[in-house]
C-alpha cells in the first residue's frame, strides 16, 4: 500500500524544517518591521521633506566653492594638535587597557570579583561617548587639547579593553597547560604563553583605534577640545563655507595619509 507523505518516516524532519523556516521568516519580518518603524520615526521616509532639502543642499554646496585656503598656514598647528591628541589618547587607552583586560578575561583573572569589577569599568568607559566625556572634561580642566586627549583615551579603554579581553579568552590553552606543567608561575604563563598569541590582535586593534581616534578628535573640536575640528566649527559659526570646504579637503588628505600609514604599520607589526 502506498504511503502518503504524511505517513513517511521523514515526516518529523520535514515538520521540523517547516517550523524552522516559519520561525526564521517570522524573525526576518519582525526585524524588517523594526527597521521600517525606525525609518518612519526619524522621518527617513518623508519624501516631501527630503525633496525640499535637495535645493538647499545644492545651494550650500555652491556657497562652499571655490575652497578658500588663505588661512592654511594657521591650520598647521591645529592639524599637529589633532595628530598628537589621537596618538596620546590611543597610547593612554592601551596603557590602561592592558592590566584591565587581564582582569576582565576569564582565563587570566585572579578572582571572579576582579573579573566583574573590570568588566563593569570597561562597560562604563564604553557607554559614555567621547563627545559627552569631552564636554565634561572641558568643564573640569578647561578648553584645549588636554580634555580632548583625556576623552579619547578614557572612551577608548572600554572598546580596546573589551577586544583585548576577548582575544585572551580565545587563546590556545595548549601552551598555557604546557607552561604550567613545567612549573611556571601565573605571571610567567601570561607573559610567555598567552601574550605572544594575542600580540597580533592587540597590534591590529591598536592601529584601528588610532585611525578612529584621529577622526573622533576632530568631532571633539565642537566642544572646544582643540585641534582642526575647532577650526571647522569656528568657520561654520561665522558662515565661512569656503573655508569649511577647504578644511574638509585638508582633513580628507590627512585621513588618507593616516590610513595609509596605519596599514603600513599594521603590515610591519602584525603580518
Amino acid at each position: 500500500m502506498h504511503k502518503s507523505p504524511e505517513q513517511t518516516p521523514c515526516n518529523p524532519i520535514l515538520q521540523q524544517y517547516r517550523r524552522s523556516w516559519v520561525q526564521q521568516t517570522g524573525r526576518t519580518l519582525l526585524l524588517l518591521g523594526v527597521i521600517i518603524a525606525s525609518f518612519v520615526a526619524v522621518e527617513l521616509l518623508n519624501i516631501e521633506r527630503m525633496a525640499a532639502g535637495i535645493p538647499a543642499t545644492f545651494s550650500l554646496l555652491g556657497e562652499m566653492l571655490p575652497p578658500d585656503f588663505s588661512r592654511f598656514s594657521q591650520w598647521i598647528e591645529p592639524i599637529v594638535d589633532t595628530l598628537a591628541m589621537s596618538v596620546a589618547g590611543t597610547a593612554m587607552a592601551i596603557g590602561l587597557s592592558l592590566p584591565l583586560c587581564l582582569l576582565a578575561a576569564r582565563n587570566t583573572t585572579p578572582h571572579p570579583v576582579a573579573f566583574h569589577i573590570a568588566r563593569t569599568l570597561l562597560n562604563v568607559a564604553r557607554a559614555i561617548p567621547e563627545l559627552i566625556l569631552g564636554m565634561i572634561l572641558v568643564a573640569a580642566v578647561g578648553f584645549g587639547k588636554l580634555p580632548g586627549t583625556l576623552a579619547l583615551g578614557l572612551h577608548s579603554v572600554g572598546m580596546v579593553g573589551k577586544f583585548f579581553a576577548e582575544a585572551i579568552e580565545l587563546s590556545d590553552r595548549a601552551p598555557v597547560e604546557a607552561a604550567r606543567s613545567a612549573g611556571a608561575t601565573e605571571p610567567q604563563v601570561i607573559v610567555h604563553s598567552i601574550l605572544p598569541q594575542v600580540l597580533p590582535q592587540i597590534a591590529d586593534v591598536t592601529f584601528y583605534r588610532w585611525e578612529y581616534n584621529f577622526r573622533a578628535s576632530m568631532v571633539l573640536g565642537a566642544v572646544g577640545a582643540g585641534g582642526i575640528g575647532l577650526e571647522i566649527i569656528s568657520a561654520l559659526r561665522i558662515l565661512q563655507y569656503q573655508q569649511v570646504s577647504a578644511l574638509l579637503i585638508v582633513v580628507l588628505v590627512i585621513v588618507t595619509l593616516v590610513d595609509s600609514l596605519s596599514n603600513h604599520l599594521r603590515k610591519e607589526f602584525v603580518e
